[in-house]
């Protein structure tokens, strides 16, 4: 049975291991592969760029409240953040990077803005 390159499908000559025609073949599946995961990548990161945007641009003083109305009217997505903080008292705030909240009751979020000396710890 011959062997085929990954690639383009072309038999495959010289060592038993030999996946790939030439480095053209081998660097263009690889390009392919990685483009596949970059495309999933960039719309996520879009998202979370998103999201920190309309929570830094609802929250000009570090502190505010805001109406559910108001983040989903802007576009946020509560699907995607980057990390969560459960205070001492319980609290759950949902950060994306910097910016987060915390929801005071279902319609209602209080907006944070974690400070960098908390990052390191």
């Amino acid at each position: 049975m011959d062997r085929l390159c990954q690639d383009c499908a072309l038999p495959l000559k010289g060592r038993a291991d030999k996946k790939f025609c030439d480095d053209f073949c081998r660097n263009n599946y690889n390009n392919r592969l990685k483009s596949e995961d970059s495309a999933v990548l960039k719309r996520i990161n879009f998202i979370l760029r998103k999201n920190r945007t309309i929570l830094s641009k609802l929250n000009p003083k570090e502190k505010a409240k805001v109406q559910r109305k108001k983040l989903l009217t802007a576009g946020f997505n509560f699907d995607y953040h980057t990390h969560t903080y459960l205070a001492q008292n319980g609290n759950l705030y949902v950060f994306c990077y910097e910016y987060g909240y915390l929801a005071i009751n279902e319609e209602e979020f209080l907006l944070v803005k974690r400070e960098e000396s908390l990052w390191l710890s």
